[in-house]
């Protein structure tokens, strides 16, 4: 399928959403470790909601998160606290997915959710806020 940057944009907007209502069900059951990982890929998801927006991607987790920085974080369009929890979120998702002696408290699973709610709110905000862009079709058929 060949998306426009904003369909693809809110169709992973959509997924960061149930990835935070994932998020809930594992901490209402006791399953921290899984709660982290679910918060970071919320964040994971919106972040690449955003990078849609600009048509670029990455591969790689790494990849997402420089390219994120790149163009959302050095560009002021979101400030550098975001930057810096999805890396925190990151490591503390691949401590609890490989770290098979982890562990994980209620605690900072709560705190992890609470960010990636923040996170993914901010993302919201700023698409609904932002013009959609226009794809190549588009602007071939203005000339």
């Amino acid at each position: 399928m060949n998306y426009t940057g904003r369909t693809l944009a809110e169709g992973r907007l959509a997924i960061a959403r149930e990835r935070l209502k994932e998020t809930q069900s594992l901490l209402r059951g006791g399953f921290f470790k899984g709660a982290v990982t679910r918060s970071y890929y919320a964040s994971f998801a919106a972040m690449r909601a955003l990078l849609a927006l600009k048509r670029v991607d990455s591969k790689t987790h790494k990849g997402v998160l420089y390219l994120f920085h790149e163009h959302y974080v050095k560009t002021g369009l979101f400030p550098k606290d975001f930057a810096v929890f999805a890396g925190r979120a990151k490591n503390l998702r691949e401590l609890a997915d490989y770290d098979e002696l982890a562990e994980v408290s209620a605690d900072n699973a709560r705190a992890e959710y609470a960010a990636a709610a923040k996170f993914v709110a901010a993302v919201e905000k700023f698409m609904k806020e932002s013009k959609p862009a226009k794809s190549k079709d588009e602007r071939k058929a203005k000339r």
